[in-house]
Formats: structure tokens, C-alpha cells, sequence
């Protein structure tokens, strides 16, 4: 496998004068970046004119991470060249009259399920529902072939998210995917939080799908925002930094769950993912040692599948959520999975507004909000 890594500000006058031939042609282009430049730029489109046989692919993030750097505003494009590895692209839009379930699941029949060793799913951020979207997913794909991806970003502004299609164009409402084929290609995963639950455990009274209405019979938001209390003017964006704990069963494993919006009529809070009715939730809010911690902790789960083979490159997706919080200490919690990993792997990725990864191997595909989810591939 060869890997190479290029990343310029977006301010940049003219995406049309940069010289972006890499030193091969990659079999893969990775292209993260700020949502003006995704949507308005020429980059992807003279990537796409000088690779024309090349899989691209990418999406509009809420931070870009290139190496262990953390920048907002910019644009990095990842080149890789596999050795033995095929790759399939397919993509499917929300335009084509499907709901997120339908999408995942008609998304996932596209790949030719003979050789598939693992699925990287990157979708829109704000017209999905990435619970349905995962159950979708799940229902499709071979039980031995799991999937890691994310939703795309938007800053904090939480308007639009693009991802980029086959031709290099950035488009709403789609879903994309990667397949990985063969045996020589050996890929671990990783997904933890640091988030710390306060308070107590509370059920779920009323809701529809990842619009919840009532917690404890009383209304969502109303009971939300007592918990938040001048933190509370700034919502949505301030919800980031309190998300909920939740679990369906008691002896459930707890997912995070994160703010997309609210609805001051229906007093309602809308997540990334669903909130069912007769779940039990708690509030979280941050502790930066522990989010630190969990990066690093979710890279040591990533390089268990590899067998002590160096991982040659990796994809990071960190949540929002993580980076308003952590602020001037974001890029620790990368360094942090370097430390891990090693400094001869390529790191790439982004801060998303959600995170598809199962939570160790084996483990089925679940939506995550505010973890560091890692996905290291290597060759044999």
C-alpha cells in the first residue's frame, strides 16, 4: 500500500493553479474539507479530470484532520495505492424517494457480496436518520462484513452537509460507500466517548423516531433546557456539549446521542439517531482527560484485528461535540491515537455529525454521536 497526503487552506484564490498530481495513481482519493470549499471549488472536479479511473470520494466535515493537525477552513485530499486490495464505489441519493432505512438497505445490494471484507459508508449529516440509515445497512450486508463511516459536517452552523458523488460533484441527500475486497487487506476499528452520565436515569414517555417529545411525561425540550440553564439560549449548538445516554434495554450497552435541532412549538428535541419510546436516558457532559483517554482507547481496540501488523493508514471521525469542548486541546486527542498507532501511519479524517462503527469486533454497526471512531487498514 502507498499513502500520500495533501491539504491547502480553502481561502485559497484559485483550486485551479494547484498542482495535485501525486508521485502515483491511486486506486482511492480521500477529500475532506470546509463546506464552501466541498461545494463551490474545483478541487474535487480537476481531481476527478486528472485520476479519471480513480474512486474519490468525501464530504463537507465540522474540521479536517490531516497528520495530527486539526484545522478548520481547509481541504485534505488522501491518495491511497493498494497492492492486492480491490475497491468498489456506489452511492444512492434520499431524492429517489427513500427513507433512510430503505436507502441503507438498497445502498448495501449494490456490492457483489463475494470477497467483501469491509464497507466505509460516508452520508449527508442533517437529512438522515442515522439509526434507520445503520438498521438498513445491517438488514443488506453479509452478517461476517461489517461497516465504519460517518455524517457529514457542517461547522457548528448545522444548515447543510455535502458529500461528494462518483463525478466529483458535491451533492445533499446522498449516501456513498466504499467496499474493500480480498484477503491481503486487513482492517480494524474502534469507536469510544469519555463522556461522564449525571443525574438521574429518566425514561422516555413520548416519541417518534429521533424526534423525542417527552421525558418523564414532561416536555423534552422544556425539561432540557433546565438542565442547561444559560447554556440553554444557545441551543442547538450548546446541546453539543450535553448529550444523552441511552439505552433501550437495561443491560444495554449505552449509545450517545446528540442535538440536531429543536422545536419550540412541539417543545421537541430532534437527535442524529432515534429516541424509542420506553428507553432510559441520562444527561452527559464532557470531561477533557476522559475524552483524551477514550481516543486513545478506541485506537487500541483499532489495531487488535491486524494481528501487531503496522497500520499503514487510517481514517479518523471524531464528533463535533468533541472539538467544541475540547477546544485548544483538540489535536491531544489525535496525538493521543498516533501515540497508538505509530508515527509510519497516514492519519485522515474529519469531525462529523455522527459516527457509524460497531463498538469493538464482531460487534454490529451501531450510530454514535460525540466518540472517536478509527478505522486502520494495512496490507499483507
Amino acid at each position: 500500500m502507498k499513502t500520500q497526503q495533501i491539504s491547502y487552506a480553502s481561502d485559497h484564490e484559485d483550486f485551479k493553479s494547484i498542482d495535485l498530481r501525486f508521485s502515483f495513481t491511486p486506486d482511492l482519493i480521500l477529500i475532506f474539507g470546509c463546506s464552501q470549499t466541498i461545494r463551490e471549488s474545483e478541487l474535487s472536479k480537476k481531481l476527478r479530470n486528472e485520476y479519471p479511473d480513480t474512486i474519490i470520494s468525501g464530504c463537507s466535515t465540522a474540521g479536517e484532520i490531516s497528520g495530527i493537525q486539526v484545522n478548520d477552513g481547509s481541504v485534505v485530499c488522501s491518495a491511497v495505492k493498494f497492492d492486492h486490495t480491490n475497491i468498489e464505489f456506489h452511492s444512492i441519493s434520499l431524492n429517489e424517494n427513500l427513507d433512510s432505512l430503505e436507502a441503507g438497505a438498497a445502498l448495501m445490494s449494490k456490492f457483489n457480496p463475494a470477497g467483501l471484507k469491509h464497507v466505509f459508508v460516508l452520508s449527508d449529516g442533517l437529512n438522515v436518520n442515522g439509526t434507520a440509515l445503520v438498521q438498513g445497512i445491517r438488514s443488506t450486508l453479509p452478517k461476517d462484513v461489517n461497516v465504519t463511516g460517518g455524517l457529514a459536517g457542517d461547522g457548528a452552523d448545522f444548515k447543510s452537509t455535502w458529500v461528494i458523488d462518483k463525478n466529483g460533484q458535491a451533492q445533499s441527500n446522498l449516501i456513498t460507500a466504499i467496499g474493500f475486497y480480498g484477503e491481503h487487506i486487513h482492517i480494524g476499528y474502534g469507536s469510544l466517548g469519555g463522556w461522564d452520565s449525571f443525574g438521574i436515569e429518566r425514561s422516555v414517555t413520548k416519541s417518534e423516531k429521533n424526534v423525542l417529545y417527552e421525558i418523564d411525561k414532561q416536555p423534552a425540550l422544556q425539561l432540557y433546557k433546565s438542565f442547561l440553564g444559560d447554556q440553554a439560549k444557545d441551543l442547538p449548538a450548546s446541546g453539543l456539549l450535553f448529550p444523552l445516554s441511552i439505552r433501550t434495554e437495561i443491560l444495554d450497552e449505552p449509545l450517545v446521542r446528540t442535538i440536531l435541532a429543536v422545536n419550540e412549538e412541539e417543545q421537541s428535541l430532534t437527535f442524529a439517531g432515534d429516541i424509542p419510546e420506553g428507553s432510559f436516558v441520562k444527561l452527559m457532559k464532557a470531561n477533557v482527560d476522559r475524552l483524551i483517554e477514550g481516543a486513545g482507547g478506541a485506537a487500541q481496540v483499532s489495531v487488535k484485528p491486524l494481528d501487531g501488523k503496522d497500520v499503514e493508514f487510517a481514517i479518523l471521525i471524531s464528533c463535533v461535540g468533541r472539538k467544541l469542548v475540547l477546544k485548544q486541546l483538540v489535536e491531544e486527542e489525535v496525538e493521543a491515537v498516533q501515540d497508538i498507532l505509530g508515527q509510519q501511519a497516514v492519519l485522515t479524517g474529519f469531525y462529523s455529525y455522527g459516527e457509524l462503527a460497531p463498538f469493538l469486533k464482531d460487534a454490529k454497526c451501531e450510530l454514535h454521536n460525540q466518540t472517536m471512531t478509527i478505522t486502520t487498514f494495512t496490507e499483507l
